[in-house]
């Protein structure tokens, strides 16, 4: 039994759509499991919701973020964000040491 010819083409343009922000996803330095997790998921939403579009009121916003959001969030930020993630806390190693800025207390024999 062979598929119908619409549903392959909606899934090949489905996909084509969702290989953009999976590209800048890979320029900011994501990691190709991610990426492929992030391609696979929207392409599922997308073409899910194309096909048999009963929860569109809850997955419109959502593709719509997953689409735009590579897109908005400059590069060197998402690289950052995911970086915490990954190291379970925050990136205190790139900041420079806090500088003292109190005065120094008067010495004790001049009053």
């Amino acid at each position: 039994m062979l598929l119908e010819p619409f549903p392959i083409a909606l899934g090949l343009v489905i996909a084509l759509l969702v290989l953009l922000p999976a590209r800048r996803l890979q320029l900011a330095g994501f990691r190709a499991r991610w990426i492929a997790a992030y391609a696979v998921v929207t392409w599922g939403l997308g073409f899910l919701l194309a096909l048999r579009p009963f929860a569109a009121r809850f997955l419109i916003p959502i593709l719509v973020l997953l689409y735009i959001a590579p897109f908005v969030v400059a590069p060197e930020r998402m690289t950052r964000v995911t970086r915490r993630i990954r190291s379970g806390g925050r990136d205190d190693d790139a900041r420079p040491p806090m500088k003292n800025v109190t005065p120094p207390d008067p010495p004790a024999g001049n009053e």
